[in-house]
């Protein structure tokens, strides 16, 4: 997948990121704060936080008015599945689980469905690697 990631970041403009903390020192939010400065719609899934980076936050995927392009989860492996099925709900591109985050049975579900997925990558290397 790998000239596929670079493709898939290529055509997104809009990421969800489950599990985005407003707290700066968190993988999530440095993150996003990095794919916010390079032209990335960032909207916050959080039902902890109202407002992340300037940007509105959701308490579920459902809840986001607008298409995602790419669903991008900072959350522990066992947490992975419903947020793939809701991912698929809404009508996503595309799912990344960030590294470290493995769950191959979601990731196959999203597949069936029709979605890109990437599995245990960060996103921000990725990009790095890829579109600098």
């Amino acid at each position: 997948m790998n000239n596929g990631i670079a493709e898939l970041l290529r055509k997104a403009k809009v990421i969800a990121v489950v599990g985005l903390s407003g707290k700066k020192y968190r993988a999530s939010h440095g993150v996003s704060e990095y794919m916010q400065k390079r032209g990335y719609r960032i909207i916050p899934v959080n039902p902890n936080e109202t407002e992340v980076l300037g940007e509105k936050a959701y308490k579920r995927l459902e809840d986001i008015p607008e298409h995602v392009d790419i669903v991008d989860i900072f959350r522990r492996s066992e947490f992975v599945k419903p947020v793939v099925e809701a991912a698929i709900r809404i009508g996503a591109d595309a799912v990344w689980m960030q590294e470290g985050v493995i769950d191959e049975e979601a990731a196959r579900k999203a597949k069936d469905a029709g979605l890109a997925v990437v599995m245990d990558r960060c996103i921000l290397k990725e990009h790095q690697r890829y579109l600098r």
